[in-house]
């Protein structure tokens, strides 16, 4: 138990990492946040305030033997991090797991750091929200379309509409799936835009009530009364941009090998969105190549090679619900062909607890 894991980002891949190797060596988990975020929850928590404590879970219940630094990555090299803070944590192993930036509330902004700071905004938001009669969200990816679909749900009578440059949603994915997507909007009443951009952001901070007219590049106003931005992800890799570990990819990732090892480097791995591979950026993605760096890491503490291999998904697979009621899904079939999932599927792996039942157990967590 003498070597040093350090593992760096505290979301759905790091703390898994964290939580499995914690009993085979040292383990530190890095995070400025006090809790883990399950974000797959963040757009229920700002629709209903009520429930929004199931997206926070304490760092301090995950690990028995390890610890949680709470602290930044400055700048990380072959043998350790340097802190924001200050100070300089040697490790035997790396693990990178820093994830991306969403815009608000598909995470909590920045600068809440505190579980009881991110509570707080989501309430503050809840309450301008509640004031509003018209909804306008830029961005109809599946974050935007999950705010919809909340939203929908807490107040059935609001105005709700959906804006995107793009000419179609869930670009890649199943006709039937897109179908089905279209006609559930339609009959929750959320009126979708595609093809559609505005000649300027509104006028308001995102989350914050205010009446406003918009104009489209086409010459048509849209008039709302607050919105939302669902778009503008980016990679967290900005303490990596010195250089001095390993340089990176022209989209600011992180080249890894078969083992997900980042290259050049035997003892240090990268996982989640932030490596460079083609899976597209989800937990379920970054979970699965967590348990390959696991037991690589296990097998170079006995001494041996890591044999583990990672193969990225072949079948782009997606669960977005629309509320608790709603939404579509498709998923690999036994033959690893992408099949529609039936909308009870959607409802029983997410849509229902957004994945809190899972978080809880690996937090040791009382689900209420």
């Amino acid at each position: 138990m003498g070597e040093v894991v350090a593992v760096v980002g505290g979301g759905y891949a790091g703390t898994l990492v964290a939580k499995e190797l914690d009993g085979d060596a040292q383990v530190v988990l890095v995070d400025p946040r006090d809790t883990f975020v399950n974000v797959a929850g963040s757009l229920r928590a700002l629709a209903r305030p009520d429930w929004a404590h199931h997206v926070f879970f304490p760092y301090r219940a995950l690990l028995a033997r390890g610890r949680v630094l709470r602290d930044l990555a400055a700048s990380v090299d072959a043998g350790g991090v340097t802190l924001a803070g200050g100070g300089r944590l040697d490790a035997d192993y790396l693990v990178l797991a820093t994830g991306s930036s969403y815009s608000y509330p598909a995470r909590p902004r920045q600068a809440a750091t505190s579980a009881a700071q991110a509570l707080a905004e989501l309430r503050a938001t809840h309450d301008q929200l509640a004031r509003a009669e018209r909804v306008l969200i830029l961005g109809a990816g599946p974050v935007g379309l999950e705010l919809a679909g909340e939203i929908r749900e807490a107040w059935p009578h609001k105005g709700i509409v959906v804006v995107d440059p793009a000419a179609e949603i869930l670009p890649g994915f199943l006709p039937e799936v897109r179908r089905e997507l279209r006609r559930q909007l339609d009959a929750l009443g959320i009126e979708l835009r595609l093809g559609t951009a505005l000649d300027g952001l509104p006028p308001f901070e995102d989350g914050t009530a205010g009446t406003f007219t918009v104009s489209t590049t086409g010459g048509e106003k849209i008039t709302a009364d607050i919105w939302f931005r669902s778009f503008g992800a980016r990679v967290n890799t900005g303490y990596l941009a010195d250089g001095k570990l390993v340089a990176l990819t022209d989209r600011a990732t992180v080249p890894v090998d078969e083992h997900l090892a980042v290259r050049g480097h035997r003892h240090v791995y990268a996982v989640g969105d932030i490596a460079d591979l083609p899976d597209a950026k989800m937990a379920t993605h970054a979970q699965t190549q967590a348990l390959v760096v696991v037991e690589n890491v296990r097998a170079q503490l006995r001494g041996e090679p890591p044999r583990s291999g990672y193969q990225p998904a072949r079948t782009r697979r997606i669960l977005l619900p629309l509320g608790t009621r709603g939404g579509v899904g498709q998923m690999p079939d036994q033959d690893g062909l992408p099949v529609a999932a039936p909308l009870d599927t959607v409802i029983r792996r997410k849509g229902t607890d957004l994945f809190t039942a899972r978080f809880a157990e690996r937090f040791g967590h009382q689900v209420e």
